[in-house]
């Protein structure tokens, strides 16, 4: 279930049961690959997914991850991605439903019949995101981006660098 807000006119009309007209937004695909390097943090994946998505012009659309790199991708670096949402302009990010959805279910208490509904609809309506799929889903949408995890890296400073392609000049690094 996705949710998104709509502005007062819309919400009025679908309370009273009366047809609302609305444009459904754009999809832009975000494709992950790789993994991240020993030292670099989700903060400088989030800082570069964050600019890569400012650049393309995201405003008002949906934003859609997929590819191999979701595999070693924890909740909690999902979260802080899809939270940074407003700084990169779109309505929502959205991630699939995979193994990692299901240990969130169950750390939050879910019950286990719940937990095994979710998984089996999810494979039903072919929403699963799954590595050992012949051909995996590629999500329809208006436009994609690819960015591989694996080449980011920390600045030798300590500081950490949004973008492997910026780095700092000499005179802001520390012996």
């Amino acid at each position: 279930m996705l949710g998104w807000g709509v502005g007062g006119i819309e919400a009025e009309a679908a309370m009273l049961g009366q047809p609302v007209t609305m444009l459904i937004p754009q999809v832009i695909g975000f494709k992950l690959t790789g993994s991240l390097r020993a030292g670099t943090t989700a903060t400088d994946l989030v800082l570069t997914v964050t600019e890569m998505l400012r650049k393309k012009g995201v405003v008002d659309k949906f934003v859609e991850f997929f590819g191999d790199g979701l595999k070693g991708l924890p909740l909690a670096d999902r979260a802080t991605i899809a939270n940074m949402s407003p700084e990169f302009g779109s309505t929502c990010a959205i991630f699939p439903i995979d193994e990692e959805t299901i240990r969130y279910l169950e750390l939050t208490g879910r019950a286990a019949d719940q937990i095994a509904l979710v998984e089996a609809y999810a494979k039903a309506q072919g929403l699963w995101r799954s590595t050992v799929r012949r051909r995996p889903i590629t999500p329809m949408s208006s436009s994609s981006i690819c960015r591989r995890s694996n080449p980011l890296s920390p600045d030798r400073s300590g500081r950490r660098t949004a973008c492997p392609c910026t780095r700092p000049s000499r005179s802001t690094r520390t012996a």
